[in-house]
């Protein structure tokens, strides 16, 4: 495959994926603002934004609407939904050919609903202030059609080489995007925090990191409705059925990079291998209570320092390559 083609699919799925989990994340905690002070909506929100990993430009100014409507409409940022919503069509438009139809059908429909110029005009900054009911159906409706693209993209696109890529693309920002938020809600489920909240607030939090991962009715299916932090860690960590834990994750994309290795051509893929396995293995062979002995927060933040080695070293292989590495890698 083409290296520009790969980079294309690899990028579309990244940026639909993460335009996803902002917009999931955003109209979880709108719809948790009716039962919080607040004091614990700014913290909140605050924490909305280390999700996200503070985006540049993108601050909390005490209006819960007008953050909403930055990281929702803001072309400056490219951290915004509407930008990577345009980001995510770009690159499927590179790759028109290589996807079907439908995945270009319905992925181009999104680019078209949330570029209509009145949408542009009504939600200029400083006008969604006055129409705090707003955000529900359009942040609901940019989720469904994600869904969609998903669906239709694993029925309608051969699962060939160039679906590796896109699988790949979605499990590694879906598994650094819950590394982020479970790093966000640290202090306030397993830190000293913990020990100086009220009961119902502990609830709500629980309640939003679950929902936050569309983890909460699969959560209850396993442990009933009894909400704990350490077994919502346990559950969103290493859970092995889940599609949004951080192992079935891990577990996806190590599966889609063997698939790719196997068509490689001769291209040297130990080192992507050997950095896969390794994750693989601390989630696979980890118990909850050892990730505790080591600490969530450095834990966490190894996975995410691996799952960008796994990125680059992906990029130098596959993508950005030189000619001369291509030719030493077939030759030996």
């Amino acid at each position: 495959m083409l290296s520009r083609v790969a980079d294309s699919l690899y990028w579309m799925s990244r940026y639909l994926e993460r335009a996803e989990h902002t917009t999931r994340l955003l109209d979880v905690n709108l719809n948790l603002m009716l039962d919080e002070s607040p004091i614990s909506a700014e913290r909140r929100w605050l924490r909305v934004l280390q999700a996200l990993n503070n985006p540049k430009d993108i601050h909390w100014k005490g209006d819960p609407y007008e953050l909403v409507r930055s990281l929702t409409f803001d072309l400056d940022s490219p951290s915004s939904i509407l930008s990577l919503l345009i980001a995510a069509r770009e690159n499927s438009r590179h790759v028109r050919e290589q996807i079907s139809t439908e995945q270009w059908h319905r992925l181009n429909s999104l680019y078209l609903q949330v570029t209509r110029p009145e949408l542009q005009r009504n939600h200029e900054p400083g006008t969604m202030a006055v129409e705090p009911d707003f955000p529900t159906e359009f942040l609901q409706s940019v989720m469904e059609a994600a869904h969609q693209f998903q669906g239709v993209s694993d029925s309608t696109m051969s699962h060939g080489e160039g679906w590796q890529f896109i699988q790949v693309g979605r499990y590694i920002e879906r598994a650094s995007a819950t590394a982020s938020l479970l790093v966000a809600y640290h202090d306030d489920l397993w830190g000293e925090r913990t020990l100086e909240k009220h009961e119902s607030n502990e609830y709500l939090d629980w309640m939003g990191l679950l929902r936050s991962a569309t983890a909460f009715e699969a959560y209850c299916k396993v442990y009933t409705a009894d909400l704990t932090p350490d077994r919502i860690l346990e559950f969103l960590l290493l859970d092995e059925e889940f599609p949004h834990s951080l192992r079935f994750s891990i577990d996806s994309m190590q599966q889609a990079l063997k698939a790719i290795d196997r068509n490689s051509g001769g291209v040297r893929t130990e080192p992507l291998q050997r950095i896969a396995g390794k994750v693989r293995a601390s989630l696979a062979y980890n118990s909850v209570d050892e990730i505790f002995e080591q600490g969530v927060v450095p834990y966490l933040q190894r996975l995410q320092v691996q799952l960008s080695e796994i990125h680059e070293t992906m990029y130098n292989l596959y993508i950005d390559f030189t000619i001369q590495s291509a030719l030493t890698g077939a030759a030996t």
